[in-house]
């Protein structure tokens, strides 16, 4: 699921925040070589409680934004992640 599908999704309330270990694993396998070590060092901060948990509540404030955010995508007014990593050399 693409970042914007997954804004639409969160604002409708679509979208179940869980995650599988078998859906993990697909992702995993899906990245290519180049980004693995960041996927790496993201997971072991995880695995090792080195991030704080987000511990807020989706108000109706994040809705209306996210909302709002999605509809400016399916207007086109948003670029795009790879244009974005292209533009900065990421």
């Amino acid at each position: 699921m693409a970042y914007t599908d997954v804004i639409g999704a969160v604002a409708e309330g679509r979208l179940r925040m869980t995650t599988t270990r078998e859906r993990l694993h697909e992702l995993l396998d899906a990245l290519p070589e180049d980004r693995l070590a960041t996927a790496e060092v993201t997971l072991e901060a995880i695995a090792s409680d080195d991030i704080p948990e987000d511990d807020e509540p989706v108000t109706d404030q994040d809705r209306a934004d996210l909302a709002a955010t999605h509809e400016a995508y399916l207007r086109g007014e948003l670029v795009p992640d790879d244009v974005v990593r292209r533009e900065f050399g990421w």
